[in-house]
């Protein structure tokens, strides 16, 4: 047994071969000049068409057939020296046909010639067809039939400027019959989804889709047809063609035919019809994909907007901003049932269309968050993810549009938008945002800005509640605060005041963000002070009144506060690197109190927080570095602090490491740039001190391993010893240095030291540079001349 596929394409073969086979006959008539047998054998080969056993597509095939050969048909028709019988007389004899399905084909083929003849007005000829089509009354064939009548009466029309035209036949005329044949194929389409047991109704409406541009081809005849003017358009097309959409109550039928309109007609008529059109979207079915009409119909006005400057005005005068506003909030209201997803394209939509024509009309972008947030906020909770990808548009559009954050910081309903979405969209939004102002370079520069900002991006700098803090992928959490630590760089004001204002702000914000985000932000933080105290470099007791919260002393005391809450972390290297910073940044404003106070910090986190000996070492060379920087200390100060930084360095764990910040101590007691500390002696015994370190190195390695630890240390130390040497500390002389260097030339050639190939090179080098030095000749050749290679 056949199934139905293999069923159609035997019935479709068939119905071909019985068109072949007429048309045989029908061709060997016609060559004869035979008109009654090619009337007999036309109207057989038509009778194929009457078939109900095939789909839509299948159908389509047996009727291109048919059509080709019933071209064929017409030019014989049109030559009546052939047939020798008048056209009015054929017009009359093709009626006698038996059955009506080929009766109308061949009343419509030798119709079309009846009107190119003239010898009846086209006007009078249309409507009969059109008229007499109504005996069909099967939605297939009906259909096919009427599109046939379109086919071969679309360039016989009564149009401005077409030969058709007469004082008897008018434009209205040719409306009239595109309308009529519209109506109709309307009709017998839609009756196709009632047609069959309901069962099939998913093959039927699948069915009917293959129909659909039949129907649609009627109103893409309208549109073509010139004497179709504005006002005829807004007067008769437009009213007719809703009519029958609306009175259809069709879901298939409403989509497809609104769509062709939209696509269809001129912009232009859609613009200044714009009332009508949209006043038919709440009377559509509820099932009816009205959003995406609305948000066609709203694409096509935005690009026809951004075509050419001059039609912006027509825009204003129609109020289309207005008017669309208005129907889509009616279509949400008329559809309750309306998903989440479909209200928020619309608005997503209408907002496209206010940023192309009106850009410069901020309230209206404020307007469609307004709504937007409206209708968000009668749902409890927004879990459709395709409803929160066009919340997400609805938010970017803005940044977009206006490449600048400053704008959107100034649409009160941005961050209520903003608040209805989940927490990893929030974020998402939140860094989207973020990297519209890092891509745009955007400067936020006022309190109240930084302010709106912050609440848009609250999802990055603190915990929202619910949120599964265990659940954060770790490369992300980091991306996202480092994005906030970027941001606050971007934040900047030129007056003193209002910057504070801003840091505050900030701070306010970045302080409840948990242990976790802290160091990230802490840090933009204490430098974004640090740059406003730059800025009031100097003032200190310049200031009166309001503007005394701006001297230096207040802003270190917050710069304190904010590095302290590094202690809930903890992160005691990241807070002794900032009170460092801040420490230098003292000095630079000459506060000694100040800057002493932030080295104390810092030594009291070395001594209780910091216990590994890698962050140990580091630690107390950025504690030297600094230390040497420094020119706002008195004697006493720097004594204190000189002599906790050189009791580290030699209690660290590890030898080397000892010898090495102990010979870097040696640059606290000789600053070349202030001539008050130049200690020769004291640089001399943190010399000595290293070597001694570096002595009992070797003799630890020899003990533990059995041979010498590596001679490095001791270059290094001969490194300082010629550094010293050259910028004139008398205490160090060149037979100290060229005892050093027979040290080390006898280290390295003792048999339990180890060969190693970094110090030979670096001893090299070393060698190499107090040649250079001696071949310089002068005072420079002449103090290096005593030290003998």
């Amino acid at each position: 047994m056949l199934n139905g596929t293999e069923d159609e394409e035997k019935w479709l073969a068939e119905g071909i071969a019985g068109i072949q086979h007429n048309a045989f006959y029908m061709h060997r008539a016609l060559d004869s000049n035979n008109l009654r047998e090619a009337l007999k054998y036309s109207a057989q080969m038509l009778s194929e068409l009457r078939t109900s056993k095939l789909s839509p597509h299948k159908y389509y095939e047996l009727y291109m057939r048919a059509f080709d050969e019933l071209k064929r048909l017409e030019l014989f028709f049109k030559d009546d020296s052939k047939h020798g019988v008048s056209v009015v007389d054929l017009y009359e004899l093709v009626q006698h046909a038996g059955n009506i399905l080929p009766r109308l084909y061949l009343l419509c083929t030798v119709g079309s010639i009846y009107i190119k003849s003239k010898e009846a007005p086209a006007k009078e000829v249309l409507k009969d067809l059109v008229e007499m089509c109504r005996g069909v009354q099967h939605p297939i064939r009906g259909l096919f039939l009427r599109s046939y009548l379109a086919q071969i009466s679309r360039d016989k029309l009564p149009d401005i400027g077409s030969e058709y035209e007469g004082d008897a036949d008018t434009v209205m005329d040719a409306v009239d019959f595109v309308l009529q044949n519209f109506t109709e194929m309307n009709k017998l389409w839609v009756r196709m989804r009632h047609q069959g047991p309901g069962g099939v109704r998913e093959k039927r409406e699948k069915e009917r889709s293959e129909l659909q541009d039949l129907v649609g081809k009627n109103l893409h005849v309208l549109s073509q047809i010139e004497g179709v003017d504005l006002e005829m358009y807004k007067e008769t097309v437009l009213p007719r063609v809703l009519e029958q959409v609306v009175n259809c109550k069709d879901d298939l039928a409403q989509y497809y035919l609104m769509d062709c309109i939209i696509q269809v007609f001129p912009d232009e008529y859609h613009l200044q019809t714009l009332e009508t059109l949209l006043g038919a979207c709440p009377q559509l079915q509820p099932t009816v994909d009205v959003k995406t009409v609305l948000s066609r119909l709203m694409d096509r006005l935005s690009n026809y907007a951004a075509s050419s400057a001059d039609v912006l005005p027509e825009f204003l005068q129609v109020e289309a901003f207005s008017k669309l506003s208005n129907a889509i909030g009616k279509v949400i209201e008329a559809q309750v049932d309306m998903p989440a997803v479909g209200a928020i394209t619309l608005y997503v939509s209408l907002l496209t269309f206010t940023l192309r024509v009106h850009p410069d009309r901020l309230d209206h972008v404020d307007q469609v968050l307004g709504a937007c947030v409206k209708k968000l906020s009668n749902i409890p909770k927004l879990e459709d993810s395709r409803a929160m990808k066009q919340v997400v548009a609805l938010l970017s559009a803005p940044l977009e549009k206006y490449n600048d954050i400053v704008t959107a910081l100034t649409l009160s309903n941005y961050p209520r938008v903003m608040d209805h979405l989940d927490i990893g969209t929030n974020k998402l939004m939140a860094m989207v945002i973020i990297q519209s102002i890092m891509k745009n370079n955007s400067c936020i520069s006022t309190a109240d800005k930084v302010e709106v900002l912050f609440e848009l991006i609250k999802g990055l700098i603190k915990d929202i509640d619910g949120a599964d803090v265990d659940e954060l992928d770790e490369e992300d959490f980091k991306e996202e605060q480092n994005s906030v630590a970027r941001l606050i760089h971007m934040l900047y004001n030129d007056e003193p005041e209002e910057m504070l204002k801003i840091i505050c702000i900030v701070r306010k914000h970045t302080m409840v963000g948990g242990p976790k985000r802290l160091p990230f932000t802490v840090s933009s933080l204490v430098f974004s002070a640090l740059r406003l105290l730059r800025q009031l470099q100097g003032q200190e007791g310049d200031l009166v009144g309001e503007e005394a919260s701006m001297t230096p002393n207040k802003i270190f005391q917050l710069l304190t506060q904010v590095i302290e809450s590094l202690s809930a972390v903890p992160s005691p290297e990241l807070a002794l690197r900032l009170y460092l910073q801040c420490a230098e940044a003292a000095n630079g404003c000459d506060i000694e109190h100040v800057s002493y106070e932030f080295f104390t910090q810092a030594f009291v986190l070395y001594e209780e927080e910091i216990a590994d000996s890698k962050a140990q070492v580091t630690a107390i060379h950025l504690i030297i570095g600094t230390l040497q920087r420094m020119n706002v200390f008195g004697v006493e100060n720097r004594d204190t602090l000189t002599h906790k930084a050189t009791g580290y360095s030699a209690r660290l764990l590890k030898k080397a490491d000892q010898c090495r910040a102990v010979y870097a101590c040696s640059h606290l007691f000789w600053v070349d740039d202030q001539d008050g500390i130049k200690d020769g002696e004291r640089v001399l015994l943190c010399l000595k001190r290293a070597l001694r370190i570096a002595n009992a190195a070797q003799q630890m390695a020899n003990v533990a391993r059995g041979s010498g630890g590596p001679v490095s240390l001791f270059v290094e130390i001969l490194n300082k010893y010629i550094y010293f040497f050259e910028k004139g500390n008398k205490q160090i002389t060149s037979s100290a240095i060229q005892g050093l260097i027979e040290l080390i030339n006898t280290e390295m050639q003792s048999d339990s030291t180890n060969p190693d190939s970094v110090a030979d090179a670096f001893l090299a080098s070393t060698l190499r540079y107090i040649r250079f030095q001696k071949q310089k000749g002068g005072v420079v050749g002449e103090k290096f001349e005593s030290i003998k290679l």
